[in-house]
C-alpha cells in the first residue's frame, strides 16, 4: 500500500479546506479515539465549539472472530469502550470527527450510535479513501481529501512512532 507522510503545514491546509464545508453551528463534538483527537482538537478550535465529547470504538481481532465463528472481521460487531450518554447528544446537531474514512465502519457505528439517542450526527475525517469504503456510496458529510494511500499524521510519526499508529486507522 502507498504511503503519504504529511507535514504540519498540509494538515493545516486541510483544516482550511474543512472550515468553508460547514455551513451551519454544531452544538457539539464526538472526537473518536486515537485519530480524532489532534484533527477534533483543531477543529473544535476553529469552529469555537465548546462542548467536546470521545467515542472509544474497538472491533474484535482476527483471533477474537474466530473463537466466536463470526465470518469475518468486518461483519463483527463494534465495543464501544467509551461513549457520551444519550443526554448529552440528544436533539443536538454533532460533529464526529476522526482523522479518516477507511471502510468506515468505525465513524459510522459512531454515528449510528449518535443517531440512536436522538442526535443529528454529520461526520467529518481529514481523508475519505473511497476505494476501501464499505458503505457503497455512503461518506462522510465533511472530508477535506480523497487518498489511496496510508496516510501517516505528523502526530503519529514522533512520538511512539508510527508503528504504534499502523492499524490504528480505520480497518
Amino acid at each position: 500500500m502507498r504511503r503519504e507522510r504529511l507535514t504540519w503545514d498540509e494538515v493545516d491546509a486541510l483544516i482550511d479546506h474543512l472550515l468553508p464545508q460547514f455551513d451551519h453551528e454544531f452544538d457539539g463534538m464526538v472526537i473518536i479515539t486515537r485519530g480524532g483527537i489532534v484533527p477534533g482538537g483543531l477543529l473544535a478550535a476553529a469552529l469555537q465549539i465548546e462542548h467536546i465529547l470521545t467515542a472509544a470504538v474497538d472491533f474484535p481481532s482476527e483471533a477474537e472472530i474466530n473463537t466466536t465463528r463470526q465470518s469475518s472481521r468486518f461483519s463483527a460487531w463494534p465495543k464501544f469502550l467509551q461513549f457520551p450518554s444519550d443526554q448529552m447528544l440528544a436533539a443536538k446537531r454533532i460533529l464526529i470527527v476522526d482523522d479518516v474514512w477507511g471502510s468506515g465502519r468505525t465513524i459510522t457505528a459512531v454515528k449510528n450510535r449518535v443517531s440512536s439517542a436522538s442526535g443529528i450526527p454529520y461526520t467529518c475525517v481529514l481523508h475519505f479513501n473511497p476505494y476501501r469504503n464499505l458503505f457503497g456510496t455512503f461518506r462522510p458529510d465533511f472530508f477535506a481529501a480523497t487518498t489511496d494511500a496510508y496516510i501517516v499524521y505528523p502526530w503519529e510519526s514522533r512520538h511512539g512512532g508510527e508503528h504504534a499508529f499502523l492499524y490504528g486507522h480505520d480497518q
